[in-house]
């Protein structure tokens, strides 16, 4: 190692940084094979592209900094006459006409003009003098030049409780302020733009750089120890929907992110217990914002902000700066953000699932007695319905390997809109793909059926024993007797190497969700009514005591109404959504979301991946 490092003054002084990096490397190449304390981790953080580029700058900085360019001359116009003078008195020769012509010319002329400008110029920033009257007990300060834009300075200013003081209240993750590295939640202001703030409220505060053009300098007293998050960023899949602008507890609603169910958020600052930093995983180039965390939205409740859909302001415009006081005794906060521009979570219900696959049936049957069936809308309207998700699911980037078995389709939607047609569609158009599962039942077996074929016939004792051992994905009673979906009969069809496709209750979602089954959820949406009654105007329903039963208009009212509360209840778990509007262009579309399920990343939940490593 010694003998590497005996380099010559110049040879250092040339390549700088980047010549004693590449010399380490060297050295650390020798012992790269064996990994002795950690040398493999070293030598690919030294080889990072981003260190390289960085020390590349480095050395220019510093390249830059001993070679400064700096003109030869700074009145090159008047040495340019002195020539043409000396000229006059030469021999004259087609050489020194030819150079006298070029002297004289406008357009030369105009660059030496243009040199001498630029020559005489200090290009240096010239900072504001310090007052002669500072106190030596006067605290640092610190002054901070921020260049006005289109984008908000990414930070909240709000008064100290006890000294009244206008400080920082956070600094958002990606803003410009965050960017710039200067501002840091905790600084106190002391002048924005020249006028002290002392004594003002955050909203004339807010007004002061409302109107400011141009550069906004801030001068503030920096906090003593700067606290180093060493949080790590992490994606999550919202379980509900959320609007700042209704939440009475947010610090600030203008710097609030809204999102709805099923969105991907990635969280980048959880230092705040109450309140993280996220931003969109469809849009990591934009600022971040408030949402609440787990332990905020599990401790306050707030269901009616949480749970309602959004509903404009028509006084909350963008350019607002429209702040809302909070009013909780434990919350005392009230942050303003600083604009550049101008202009019930765990529920332990259970519910009877109704097995997969029998949902028209049960559907039609209502027609005949309405006092001893279940019609699709009074099961989605019903305790049963109530999501058992968290707040935030963590979820992580898969792709699954050729190797791996493929994921679990569920189709799932309400009765009448062609899960089960679609199914079936599937599996006729490339039967040696797709399959479904044999299911359980109880009753007995019809002379034209086989065991294993139709069904698999099994006494009630049996079933019900499976029940208790939780071998079923969904399983329901119909007409006093059992049927259930085995998890069993699911992996046979995996481990074959087929793609599985189940169509399930939307109760039955949280107990598919497995690292085992890893299942993609498409919701079959159904079309406009209009559209329903043109495509199922020649539709009839078989059940087994009426053939040839057409849709109805009720029908269609119930099933927009049970897709909507699918939706509602469980839209968080929808990893698609198509819509039933044409049965051929249907199965095109599932046809290409099914592939990409299986060929394409997907985002799932981190504990599916934790499960797998264990």
């Amino acid at each position: 190692m010694r003998e590497t490092m005996e380099v010559t003054p110049g040879c250092q002084q040339e390549n700088g940084l980047s010549q004693v990096l590449n010399m380490v490397l060297e050295e650390l190449g020798l012992f790269y094979h064996r990994d002795v304390n950690g040398i493999g981790v070293l030598y690919s953080l030294l080889q990072a592209p981003w260190l390289q580029a960085l020390l590349k700058v480095h050395d220019c900085l510093h390249q830059y900094i001993r070679n400064r360019p700096a003109p030869i001359v700074t009145k090159a116009r008047a040495l340019t006459n002195e020539v043409v003078d000396i000229l006059r008195e030469c021999p004259q020769s087609t050489d020194t006409r030819e150079l006298k012509k070029l002297l004289r010319g406008a357009h030369f002329k105009a660059l030496l003009s243009a040199h001498d400008t630029v020559a005489q110029k200090n290009f240096e920033p010239i900072l504001p003098p310090l007052p002669d009257n500072i106190p030596e007990n006067e605290e640092a300060m610190r002054i901070v030049c921020l260049v006005k834009n289109k984008q908000p300075l990414g930070a909240t200013i709000k008064r100290h409780e006890i000294s009244g003081e206008i400080i920082v209240a956070r600094v958002i993750h990606g803003g410009l302020a965050d960017r710039s590295g200067l501002l840091y939640a905790g600084d106190k202001l002391v002048e924005v733009n020249g006028v002290p703030v002392d004594g003002l409220e955050p909203e004339q505060v807010i007004q002061i750089l409302v109107h400011s053009k141009g550069t906004i300098v801030f001068k503030l007293i920096p906090i003593g120890d700067r606290s180093v998050s060493s949080n790590t960023m992490l994606f999550v899949r919202a379980m509900a929907d959320y609007w700042p602008q209704q939440d009475p507890a947010i610090p600030c609603a203008d710097a609030g992110l809204p999102f709805k169910k099923g969105e991907i958020l990635q969280i980048v600052d959880q230092s705040d217990s109450l309140w993280w930093q996220a931003r969109k995983a469809s849009d990591l180039s934009r600022c971040a914002g408030l949402i609440p965390s787990n332990h905020l939205l599990k401790r306050k409740q707030r269901e009616f902000w949480w749970s309602q859909p959004y509903m404009s302001h028509s006084c909350l415009k963008a350019s607002q700066l429209s702040l809302m006081p909070v009013e909780e005794e434990d919350m005392k906060i009230d942050e303003k953000f600083v604009e550049a521009d101008e202009e019930t979570f765990e529920s332990g219900e259970s519910c009877v699932f109704i097995a997969a696959g029998f949902r028209r049936s049960m559907r039609l049957c209502r027609r005949k007695s309405h006092s001893n069936q279940v019609s699709c809308y009074s099961r989605c309207s019903g305790s049963c319905y109530h999501s058992v998700a968290a707040p935030y699911e963590e979820v992580v980037r898969y792709q699954r390997r050729r190797s791996d078995r493929h994921r679990l389709i569920v189709l799932l939607g309400p009765s009448g809109v062609g899960v089960n047609e679609l199914r079936r569609q599937l599996i006729c158009l490339n039967p040696s793909i797709f399959q479904s599962p044999v299911p359980h039942t109880t009753r007995n077996k019809k002379s034209y059926e086989e065991h294993g074929q139709e069904y698999f016939f099994v006494s009630k004792e049996t079933f019900e024993s499976m029940v208790y051992s939780h071998s079923f994905l969904d399983y329901g009673e119909y007409k006093g007797h059992m049927y259930g979906t085995s998890v069993d009969a699911v992996k046979a069809i995996l481990d074959a190497g087929k793609i599985c496709i189940i169509d399930l209750e939307p109760q039955g979602i949280t107990g598919v969700r497995t690292h085992e089954l890893k299942p993609y959820i498409i919701f079959v949406k159904p079309p406009s009514r209009n559209c329903m009654r043109q495509t199922r105007q020649n539709a009839w329903i078989i059940t087994d005591y009426y053939v040839n039963m057409r849709f109805k208009e009720e029908d269609f009212q119930e099933i927009e109404e049970c897709a909507k509360k699918m939706e509602d209840q469980f839209g968080q778990f929808f990893d698609q959504v198509v819509v039933n509007d044409h049965l051929q262009s249907a199965c095109v579309q599932l046809m290409s979301i099914i592939r990409r399920a299986q060929d394409e990343p997907q985002w799932i939940p981190a504990f599916w991946i934790c499960s797998d490593s264990q």
